[in-house]
């Protein structure tokens, strides 16, 4: 009869072994029981991994796509509000141009009415959003228009046009003797194209014509920005820069009457054109926001087919883990018992 010897060393490193790959196993059923996904994908899908990988790329993209129309929304409704105040402002401006035109109100306040238009104009226009001026075009990090005041550039390019039309300034008393006929002609062939031509650029903004485009769904892009070169803005600071600077001047009677005739045509058609740009910003905002949602759609159907490919049973996973624990703690109790065994004790 032949004895077979059987080490209890070699049992206990078996069983040693057996618990590493029992705590190995409770790793990745833990893992499986808190996200509710297989711990290895690949292992888990084979030859279908690559599929799950498109899907997790394409997911990742998408959700970057509605963060940033997020921000896309957030500028928008921003400068919507902003447009808003502007034609508000020209609402207001027009009104007291309308009084002062039909000798209702004094050339005083409506040249104060100019004086605050304008400089609500600016203030709006240089208004900023996450570090960005809204509407300083692609060139987001510099104040998109020029203050227009005393000891400003913008302030002295329109004093030197004056004197270089006229031969005199604006205070000078020989700017009594203006005509209608004179005024009219230094507003259409000296500040119009001062405003409404290449001397806006060269003078008083800093923004680019070219709005920010973005991208609001994967084979979709809008332009996001509205730039002060608007014609609409131009207007508005055009009438506003001539009859506070003007009125507020030796200019005499006749040429302030053709100064706010001219700024009452000017100022209405700013204020149509600033109501069409507001209309356009609600557009491309419903936009953004139909885009948003149709991501997420395309996100939800992603995910739940993500689900159905790697995802595991909560319960089953949970049933898993209770099992591995109860296999490793009886699997140190019999070790724990097996490094008892020892010869000492039967002799």
């Amino acid at each position: 009869m032949k004895a077979t010897f059987v080490s209890s060393s070699a049992v206990t490193s078996a069983l040693r072994y057996s618990m590493l790959r029992q705590q190995s196993e409770l790793i990745k059923a833990q893992k499986e029981a808190s996200s509710g996904f297989v711990a290895d994908t690949g292992l888990a899908l084979g030859a279908r991994t690559a599929q799950s990988v498109t899907l997790h790329r394409d997911l990742e993209r998408l959700d970057g796509i509605v963060d940033s129309n997020g921000l896309v929304s957030s500028r928008l409704s921003a400068t919507q509000k902003s447009l808003n105040e502007v034609g508000k402002a020209a609402q207001t401006f027009l009104a007291s141009l309308t009084s002062s035109s039909s000798g209702d109100a004094a050339y005083a306040l409506t040249q104060k009415a100019a004086r605050g238009t304008l400089d609500t104009l600016t203030s709006v226009l240089n208004t900023s959003l996450n570090g960005e001026y809204l509407f300083a075009g692609t060139n987001t990090d510099v104040k998109p228009i020029n203050e227009f005041k005393a000891g400003s550039p913008a302030k002295a390019a329109f004093d030197t046009a004056f004197q270089t039309h006229f031969g005199f300034t604006q205070n000078d008393p020989a700017a009594q003797s203006i005509s209608a006929t004179q005024m009219d002609t230094f507003m259409t062939s000296v500040v119009e194209p001062m405003f409404l031509g290449a001397g806006w650029q060269a003078n008083f903004s800093n923004a680019t014509d070219q709005g920010i485009t973005s991208r609001i769904t994967l084979n979709e892009t809008t332009e996001s920005s509205v730039s002060a070169n608007n014609a609409g803005i131009r207007k508005v600071a055009m009438a506003a820069a001539m009859v506070s600077d003007l009125l507020d001047s030796n200019v005499g009677a006749a040429a302030r009457g053709a100064l706010v005739t001219r700024a009452v045509s000017i100022i209405g058609s700013a204020i149509s054109d600033i109501g069409q740009l507001e209309s356009q910003t609600g557009i491309i905002e419903q936009r953004v926001t139909n885009a948003t949602d149709r991501i997420k759609m395309q996100m939800d159907l992603f995910e739940r087919h993500i689900i159905n490919t790697e995802g595991v049973n909560p319960e089953k996973a949970a049933t898993r883990v209770s099992d591995l624990i109860s296999m490793i703690e009886r699997s140190y109790a019999l070790t724990a018992r097996i490094q008892k065994l020892s010869l000492m004790n039967y002799l």
